[in-house]
């Protein structure tokens, strides 16, 4: 009998992770791609990859979910990116912090925002019968995503590849 790997996203909040004020810390990240890897400071050549929410499929983001207690925070956004997008790559140096309110539970959040650099797009993942995802522009990104805080972690990202193009 053949071993199957069983695709199954985290969840409960029992080993969340909260800061000293009680907001519950969350991690993600910026998935990209550049289409012309010899020159991936050019805006135009770059591409990030965002999913749909579960709850409203026509909402895009980037993902990110709950850093738990038995994980590194970087372990927590591969884990997230991998379990929503189904992409695995090299994360790079976090983008930033960011407080924010929920909107939809109304409570306030910490987040941390990292850049991964895609190298395995994934056929099978643990949400993909929940989440559509889409490859875009920065600008389609930046028109499509509603959290002005995920937004300014996209242009921290751009920020960082053109100075790297310098």
């Amino acid at each position: 009998m053949a071993v199957v790997d069983v695709l199954v996203s985290r969840t409960g909040r029992d080993l969340q992770r909260y800061d000293e004020v009680g907001r519950r810390q969350v991690v993600g990240c910026i998935p990209y791609r550049c289409n012309n890897p010899s020159n991936d400071a050019d805006i135009n050549d770059l591409e990030v990859l965002m999913i749909s929410s579960q709850k409203k499929r026509h909402i895009m983001l980037f993902p990110k979910g709950g850093w738990e207690q038995d994980e590194s925070i970087v372990q927590a956004a591969e884990r997230e990116t991998y379990e929503e997008a189904g992409v695995t790559g090299t994360i790079k140096t976090g983008l930033g912090r960011w407080l924010f309110k929920s909107k939809r539970f109304g409570s306030d959040y910490e987040g941390y925002m990292y850049p991964l650099l895609v190298e395995k797009l994934l056929d099978n993942w643990p949400e993909k019968n929940v989440r559509q995802r889409k490859w875009m522009t920065v600008d389609e990104a930046k028109k499509s995503c509603p959290h002005d805080w995920m937004i300014e972690a996209l242009e921290e990202l751009v920020l960082r590849l053109q100075q790297k193009g310098n």
